[in-house]
């Protein structure tokens, strides 16, 4: 299993600072090929989103760094990447929240991790940035943490309803922004022949599933150079219908 991999980001038509923070990195280790994304979108006054999220992001790239090194000699379960996840993000959230009460504001960010290997993926969520499988047809792998989908599961209002919601970008939790948080995890196969997309909501508000899927279904994205003016192309057609939010994506795609 191969992977190419293309990340973009932009501020967008409104905001005037870039909130959301991201990496991508492809690696070779003794258990074969790997890809690790992560994307943060960050929320609070002036730049201070921005702090949040790239301090989860930073938190993680360590992880990389440090701690994925001794998992692939030894060999990893999925309940080994979890722990230590949570641990990150519990730490984190605790640290975000403490420089939030030292400079007296509120801060917080959304996350979604995927570690990649040849045989398997690991993901963790929290908040309303969501992981995309996209092959012949798009499916959302996360769920997002928010007043609006917790609705929609209840029955209470449909699909249709949620995307007009006004309360759609209401937070069950971010990190950060509470003594608590408790991240999502999912595990699954990873699937030859197909893109992982992790976004920012800003990404996908404006557009819908059928451009998610012309644009970037696998079968289009045979370059990186093609990866890149695609989600440069939806990012585009996000402003012109007004998305007023950051906008970012991280584009997997297995071969």
């Amino acid at each position: 299993m191969n992977f190419m991999v293309s990340a973009s980001t932009d501020i967008g038509i409104k905001k005037s600072t870039n909130q959301d923070s991201l990496m991508v990195k492809t690696l070779k280790t003794g258990k074969g090929r790997m890809t690790f994304a992560v994307l943060c979108d960050g929320m609070g006054g002036l730049a201070k989103g921005e702090v949040a999220s790239a301090t989860v992001i930073n938190a993680f790239h360590n992880w990389m760094m440090n701690q994925l090194p001794i998992l692939c000699k030894t060999g990893f379960e999925d309940f080994e990447i979890q722990e230590q996840w949570e641990t990150i993000i519990e730490i984190m959230n605790q640290k975000i929240m403490n420089y939030g009460n030292q400079q007296n504001i509120k801060l917080g960010t959304t996350v979604v991790a995927m570690l990649l290997t040849e045989e398997r993926y690991y993901i963790a969520n929290v908040g309303d940035s969501r992981i995309y499988k996209i092959s012949d047809k798009v499916e959302i792998l996360t769920e997002d943490q928010t007043v609006v989908a917790r609705e929609v599961k209840n029955g209470n209002i449909s699909q249709e309803e949620a995307r007009i919601d006004p309360r759609r970008n209401v937070l069950l939790q971010c990190v950060g922004a509470s003594d608590y948080v408790s991240a999502d995890f999912l595990f699954g196969n990873t699937e030859k022949d197909v893109t992982y997309m992790l976004c920012s909501d800003g990404f996908r508000h404006e557009i819908n599933d059928s451009e998610i899927q012309q644009f970037l279904n696998p079968e289009e994205l045979t370059k990186v150079a093609t990866m890149k003016q695609n989600a440069d192309y939806l990012i585009d057609l996000n402003k012109k219908r007004q998305e007023t939010d950051n906008i970012s994506v991280i584009l997997v795609r297995t071969f």
